[in-house]
Order: structure tokens, then sequence, then C-alpha cells
């Protein structure tokens, strides 16, 4: 169960409208990497997370992407506002505008909308969580490629906060990595399963 607050986790204003900028950024909404498939993947994977300190950080980090996602959508919808028929055409937001006028939809840079594929559940708590870390990871090199494109402050300045929070959930991850590998048994293993391979004898197995 979540409570919404109305207002977005950190402020958008945004002055200048520009929908070319806007189809960079709205890669981060629906994209290969983006807040949709991240908020769909912690909280997808916390069902099957055994260990109540890593669902606890798979649902805190899947809700707080849901207001990313709210961001993303704030600065997409800020940069689209009032375009003229003229700055569409310029800009090569045409496409999009044809297709969904200035509505908020969810696709990566290069226009291929949001796929489920585009997410893992394995059901497996090592597999999952390194997962989690590489799409930390991918997320944040996403908004580094947009902060190497787009100058205006008034962007920059929310981008660089999202940025930000990557680099802290691939900490969160990191650590939760850690706990579970430390609970090592026949339901979480890492290049070994007691429960397939009985034989094989490590400090984690049980075995002595």
């Amino acid at each position: 169960m979540w409570r919404y607050e109305k207002r977005l986790q950190y402020p958008v204003k945004i002055s200048q409208p520009n929908p070319k900028m806007a189809q960079f950024i709205m890669s981060q909404y629906g994209g290969p990497d983006g807040e949709m498939g991240a908020a769909m993947r912690y909280l997808s994977q916390r069902y099957a997370m055994p260990y109540d300190v890593a669902k606890a950080s798979l649902t805190d980090i899947g809700t707080e992407e849901l207001a990313h996602l709210e961001i993303v959508a704030a600065i997409v919808h800020q940069l689209t506002r009032n375009l003229t028929p003229q700055e569409i055409e310029d800009s090569g937001f045409g496409p999009y505008y044809i297709d969904h006028t200035t509505g908020i939809w969810p696709q990566a840079a290069g226009g291929v909308p949001f796929n489920a594929c585009e997410f893992q559940s394995k059901g497996d708590p090592i597999t999952d969580l390194f997962e989690d870390l590489a799409a930390e990871q991918k997320a944040r090199s996403t908004y580094d490629n947009i902060l190497r494109v787009v100058k205006d402050p008034e962007v920059c300045d929310p981008i660089r906060y999202l940025r930000a929070r990557e680099v802290v959930h691939f900490q969160r991850f990191g650590e939760t990595l850690r706990h579970v590998q430390d609970q090592l048994n026949s339901k979480n293993f890492y290049a070994f399963n007691p429960a397939f391979d009985p034989g094989r004898r490590t400090k984690n197995s049980g075995n002595s």
C-alpha cells in the first residue's frame, strides 16, 4: 500500500520548451534502462525474495522509482508545452506528435516502445540482485549521456538529482547483496547450490 503525496519528490520548473531535448529524456521514462522498467523490476522481484531485509530494499527502491517516473514525465511535459507547428517540425518531434500529440507515452529515445522484456524477475535472490546492480549502473550511464548533451540548467538540475539517486540505489543493492550472501543456503546460492551439489564443501555451504 502506498500513500501518494501531491508533489514531486524533486521540483521540476522548466521555462523554455525544447521538444528535441524531450525526445532524449523520455528514454528514462520508458526506455530500456528507464524508471518504468526499474519500478516494475523491483516491485516484481520482491515477491520471490526470501529475506525481509532484501524484500524491504526492493519495496523501498521500487516505490522511489515510481516517484522518479513522475519526475521524468514532468520534465518531458514541461519541455513540450505550447509548441507551435513549426517548432514541432523543426525539432524532429513530428513523428511522436502525430501518434501521441504531447501526451506522455513510454518509449526509448529511438522511438522503441516500452516492453516488459526490458526487465528481469528471475526468482533467484542472487541473480535478481546482480540484475538490479547492473540496472542502476545502466540508468546512471543514461543520465550521464543526457547531461553530456543537455545544457539547460533548469533541466540539468532534476536530471542530476535522478542520477545521484541511481548511485545511492546501487550502494543499497550492494549492501543487500552482501546480506543475502551471508544467508547462503539451498534457496539462495551463488556458484553452487547445496541442494543440487551435496558433495561440495565450502565455508558457506553448512558442511564441515
